[in-house]
């Protein structure tokens, strides 16, 4: 549950949600505060769900996600298989029905995006039969379903793109690089047609060229439909040779058959024929229906991901587990009845799959001499279609055509074997990896128990069994004993079996009450830890708790440190002061001249005097500024004057002297007068 929970904040804290919670905070949300979040969640996955819950009534909002819900394939967990206390749990907010759909909607987020998405467009409209009596509404029913039709059509399209790698940049980069093989073509023939315009008789030149072109590519298609005619003419001969040599052997075989033989021959297809039709044909169709059933099972079925694939593989380790264990509880059991009818089992599997593998054998054989037949006919009567004969070959060439052929079988009989055995190989190599892995572990543990209840020895005795009997079964196999033989190693072996096995029954009898002793001791391990699990919870609070406090004591401690370094220094910075002041009392009332003038007060005296001496100045300065201000201002406004009349009188002269050729100017008596 911890796990459930941690997993729920740390997605739930990430992009697009970004909560900002922890485990405390999360754990401590109000039953609304929590349908809020189930809700945020739920809209990032439909964008129509983005409503505040606040504004809705319950019934709406559990109608709503419920209908969400059903529509994303949620399945409740095993306790909330009831739809009533389900729905009851999902309107008041409780924590053991919003965790798990929680979880389950945080690992599948972009497949239930893209399944909501879908159901927008797939999910079909009921509409009652006596409505459809109605032709619009029949018509618009029978678009409908057409446009839903043409939609998945045109979203497996997208999706194929999507996964097929092509990308627009390389499409639109190899149009551009066509685009100017294009052009530079187009510029290429144009100028071959202007080189060519200057030749006499180009027309007829280009038009010659243009059949030679022609015939040439006519040439070539003769050449290999000729190559390709030869060679089915060769493969033609074969066949026919081979069907003249099964011809010749059946002629032969009926001319030396006898009708007992025959009858024989006859009762042995009959058998064969039967059990092919009555067995094998049957377990075929059946396997084949099974196979279609399944196929369109999983086509109805929507696309699955990794989560579903996960639980698929899972149930698929618990089914795997529950047969080991039965394997396990039969072995335990070891039955002496069984174990004499086991080898008589064995047998029985081993000459059924001989008698499917020849009859499978026999079916393919049926039909390459069927096949055969019919190429033979058709040869023969195209043979005498065109040379009104049978075409006939030497001894040589049937001595070759029946070599290959019985290569040719071997080989086809050697590669299906090849096959057969690669594939058996490859189930059989992963099957004994697993058993390995399985095996070393119960091994282990079984020593480490055997070691500890001083019955070491007592698996070593079971295999060693085992391996005796599956040396027995083997050499029975390969030297063919008869029944008496075998019934008699058999009850030997029992005998050895009911002597190791009333050996070692209290042994077993102790091993299962400590079985049963680790089965409750697990119980216990997992009660224990759930307490832990619960116990670390509380801890964890109680700890972040205690760290806050540490953390507003320490601050406050901090403050502490600083107001009293701040007082330390005040007080410091008094005691100087008044060590000053104590100083300049002394100073003060001290009757020595030299010790009253270090006085600070003395000091002060002497700038304060020698300030109002420089403010006096400053003073009469200020007076003296003021009663000239006025003369000043005027005399500075004739200076003014002055520069404006000798600035003139400069401009005049520059423009006398420019003017020369046109008039005189004289000076008299302080007055310039210009002459024309």
């Amino acid at each position: 549950m911890s796990e459930q929970l941690k997993f729920i904040v740390e997605q739930l804290n990430k992009d697009p949600f970004k909560k900002n919670f922890n485990l405390i905070t999360f754990d401590s949300l109000e039953p609304m505060q929590l349908l809020q979040v189930l809700n945020d969640v739920l809209a990032e996955i439909d964008p129509k769900q983005a409503i505040d819950i606040r504004e809705e009534l319950p019934e709406q909002t559990i109608k709503r996600m419920c209908a969400l819900l059903g529509m994303l394939k949620y399945k409740p967990p095993g306790n909330l298989s009831d739809v009533s206390s389900f729905r009851q749990g999902l309107v008041s907010g409780s924590k053991p029905v919003v965790h798990p759909i929680l979880h389950w909607l945080l690992q599948r987020l972009p497949e239930l995006r893209k399944r909501a998405y879908l159901a927008r467009f797939l999910v079909k409209l009921e509409v009652p039969a006596e409505f459809l009596q109605d032709d619009v509404i029949n018509d618009t029913s029978h678009q409908y379903e057409e446009l839903v039709e043409g939609f998945k059509t045109y979203h497996k399209e997208c999706e194929l793109l999507r996964t097929s790698g092509f990308s627009t940049a390389e499409i639109r980069r190899d149009i551009s690089a066509m685009e100017e093989e294009k052009d530079q073509l187009i510029k290429r023939v144009d100028r071959l047609k202007k080189r060519v315009e200057s030749v006499s008789n180009h027309q007829r030149m280009l038009e010659q060229a243009r059949q030679l072109r022609v015939e040439k590519e006519r040439e070539q298609s003769l050449t290999h439909q000729k190559q390709e005619q030869k060679n089915q003419l060769f493969q033609a001969e074969q066949r026919l040779q081979r069907s003249q040599q099964q011809l010749k052997d059946l002629r032969q075989a009926a001319a030396d058959a006898n009708p007992e033989s025959l009858m024989k021959r006859l009762e042995e297809e009959i058998k064969i024929n039967s059990y092919m039709v009555s067995e094998k044909l049957p377990k075929e169709l059946e396997g084949m229906r099974r196979t279609v059933q399944y196929l369109q099972k999983i086509g109805s079925e929507p696309a699955m991901g990794q989560a579903d694939l996960q639980e698929l593989e899972d149930k698929i380790k618990e089914a795997d587990s529950q047969i080991n264990q039965l394997i396990e509880k039969r072995m335990m059991r070891n039955d002496p009845m069984d174990d004499k009818l086991t080898l008589y089992r064995q047998q029985a599997s081993i000459i059924i799959r001989r008698k499917e593998s020849k009859a499978e054998e026999l079916q393919e054989a049926r039909e390459e001499l069927a096949t055969a037949e019919r190429e033979l006919r058709q040869r023969s009567s195209q043979a005498q279609a065109s040379d009104g004969g049978e075409v006939v070959r030497g001894d040589e060439l049937k001595r070759l055509v029946g070599k290959l052929r019985s290569k040719g079988t071997m080989y086809k009989k050697k590669r299906q074997d090849i096959s057969e055995l690669k594939a058996e190989y490859g189930v059989l190599q992963r099957t004994e990896e697993v058993l390995k892995q399985r095996h070393e572990g119960v091994q282990h543990k079984l020593q480490t128990m055997e070691a500890e209840k001083g019955i070491s020895g007592y698996s070593d005795t079971q295999e060693e069994l085992e391996r005796v009997s599956a040396i027995k079964s083997e050499l029975d196999e390969k030297k063919g004993r008869t029944l008496d033989d075998m019934s008699d190693m058999v009850k030997r072996l029992n005998s050895m079996i009911v002597e190791k096995k009333s050996a070692l029954a209290p042994i077993i009898k102790e091993l299962r009450s400590l079985r049963q002793r680790c089965q409750e001791l697990n119980q216990e391990y997992e009660e224990k830890k759930a307490q832990y699990e619960s116990c670390t919870a509380g801890l964890e609070s109680n700890r972040s708790k205690l760290e806050q406090e540490v953390k507003a004591l320490r601050e406050e401690t901090s403050q502490e440190e600083n107001r009293y370094h701040y007082i330390n220094s005040m007080s410091e910075i008094i005691e100087m002061q008044i060590r000053r002041a104590a100083e300049e009392m002394k100073a003060y009332v001290s009757s020595d001249p030299q010790e009253k003038k270090k006085a600070i007060r003395e000091v002060y005296m002497k700038n304060i005097s020698e300030q109002e001496l420089l403010g006096k100045k400053l003073r009469e300065k200020q007076k003296m500024v003021r009663e000239s201000h006025g003369a000043n201002m005027e005399q500075m406004k004739m200076w003014r004057d002055l520069e404006t009349l000798m600035e003139c009188k400069r401009q005049c002269f520059i423009r006398a002297q420019s003017q020369a050729s046109i008039g005189q100017v004289i000076q008299e008596g302080g007055e310039d007068r210009l002459v024309l």
